[in-house]
C-alpha cells in the first residue's frame, strides 16, 4: 500500500480533515501547527494512504524536530497533551507508521514518538513501538447542568473556594487583549518559577492568539488591578482545552484558580460543548492529579510511545535539580531569556 507525505500547511483537505475526523482535536489544527513551526522551527509533515487529489480520509501528523543539543526526532506532536491518529484501522494505521519511521531512520532521527489517548499494545508491537511514558488524563462531561456540576465538585476544595472568590469580589475578565497577555505572561513567570522551570517565550503565546483566534480566550482573576490567577483554554468542535494555568502564590487564598475553571465551565456550557479537557497530569505529581479530581474529572491512562522502543532510563536526575536552583533564583528578564533559548530544543 502507498503512503504518501503531504504538508499540513498548504494542503487543503488536511484543514478539511480535522473539521470532520472525531479524533481531531485542536493539537491537529493548522493554527497549532503553524505556531509551532513560527515559534520553534518544527517541520510538520503528514503521512497517509489518501492519494494525491483524492480526499484525505487519514493522516497522522508529525513535526520535525532538528536540534543541536538533543537531536533529531520525529513527534506527534510537540508541546501537545495528546495527538490522535486520525486512522479508522489497524492495517492503514501500520503502513503509515512504518513509513514515518522508515524516513525517521533514514533522516538520522533519534526516534519516532506518538501521543495518541488510544492506541493497542497490539498494534504498536507490530511497528516497534514501545510505551514511553504514562500520563493520566482528565475531562469533565459537560452534559449536566450548571447546578448538577457545580454540585458535583468538591465542597471544600471547589464550591468554598468559588464562593470566597465571590466574597472577595474578585473581578473576572476574558479575551485576547496583549494587556490580558501580559497579564498572563506576569503570572506564568512566578508560576514557573515556583516550579524550578523557565517559563514558555511569550511570543509562543502571541502566535497560538494570532492563529486560533477566537478559539483562544485567556481568563483572568484580579484583586483590584492585581492578577492573582489565569488559565488559557482553547475552544475545538465540542470541547474545550485548558492548557496553561498560572497563578500569585501570594493570593492562593482567594480563590481565584478556581473562580475562572467555573468561569470557563460556564462559557463552554453557553457554547454548547460536550467535554472541558483538563489535560494530561504526569503520575507522581499528587497535587495536580488531585486538583484535577476536585472537579469530578474522568480519569484516562494516556500513554507516550516511541520507536525503536525506549530503555529505561539510568541516569541520575542531579542536572535538573541544579539547573531547578538555578531557575529558582534567576531574574525575571533573564528567566524568559531562558525560555526562549531552551523551548525549541524540548519539543
Amino acid at each position: 500500500m502507498a503512503v504518501y507525505k503531504i504538508d499540513p500547511l498548504t494542503d487543503p483537505r488536511w484543514q478539511e480533515l480535522t473539521v470532520r475526523h472525531p479524533r481531531a482535536s485542536v493539537f491537529h489544527s493548522t493554527g497549532w501547527l503553524r505556531a509551532l513551526q513560527l515559534s520553534y522551527g518544527y517541520e510538520p509533515v503528514a503521512y497517509t494512504v489518501s492519494p494525491p487529489r483524492s480526499e484525505l480520509a487519514n493522516a497522522v501528523v508529525f513535526a520535525r524536530i532538528e536540534s543541536w543539543a538533543t537531536g533529531r526526532r520525529l513527534v506527534s506532536l510537540p508541546f501537545s497533551d495528546h495527538c490522535e491518529l486520525l486512522v479508522d484501522s489497524d492495517s492503514n494505521s501500520t503502513e503509515i507508521l512504518s513509513q514515518a519511521c522508515w524516513d525517521a531512520t533514514k533522516n538520522g532521527s533519534h526516534f519516532v514518538e506518538i501521543r495518541p489517548i488510544t492506541f493497542g499494545e497490539t498494534l504498536g508491537s507490530h511497528v516497534g513501538f514501545g510505551m514511553s511514558k504514562p500520563f493520566v488524563l482528565h475531562q469533565i462531561d459537560l452534559g449536566p447542568s450548571l447546578v448538577e456540576l457545580f454540585r458535583s465538585f468538591h465542597k471544600d476544595c471547589v464550591q468554598r473556594k468559588v464562593r470566597r472568590a465571590e466574597k472577595e469580589q474578585l473581578q473576572y475578565k476574558e479575551g485576547r487583549s496583549e494587556e490580558l497577555m501580559q497579564q498572563f505572561f506576569g503570572l506564568l513567570l512566578k508560576t514557573r518559577r515556583k516550579h524550578h522551570l523557565p517559563p514558555q517565550p511569550i511570543d509562543w503565546f502571541r502566535r497560538l492568539s494570532t492563529f486560533l483566534g477566537d478559539q483562544l480566550h485567556i481568563r483572568i482573576a484580579l484583586k483590584g488591578d492585581c492578577a492573582v490567577a489565569a488559565i488559557l483554554t482553547i475552544g475545538w468542535n465540542d470541547t474545550l482545552v485548558y492548557k496553561y494555568g498560572c497563578s500569585d502564590p501570594e493570593f492562593s487564598n482567594l480563590g481565584g484558580t478556581p473562580m475562572v475553571f467555573w468561569k470557563a465551565i460556564q462559557a463552554a456550557k453557553a457554547a454548547g460543548l460536550s467535554c472541558f479537557d483538563l489535560g494530561r497530569s504526569d503520575l507522581d505529581n499528587a497535587g495536580l492529579l488531585a486538583f484535577k479530581d476536585h472537579w469530578a474529572a474522568t480519569r484516562t491512562t494516556l500513554s507516550y510511545w516511541r520507536q525503536p522502543a525506549p530503555h529505561p532510563p539510568s541516569h541520575s536526575d542531579w542536572g535538573k535539580r541544579l539547573a531547578g536552583q538555578i531557575f529558582k533564583r534567576t531574574p525575571d528578564r533573564l528567566l524568559a531569556m531562558a525560555g526562549r533559548i531552551l523551548y525549541p530544543h524540548i519539543g
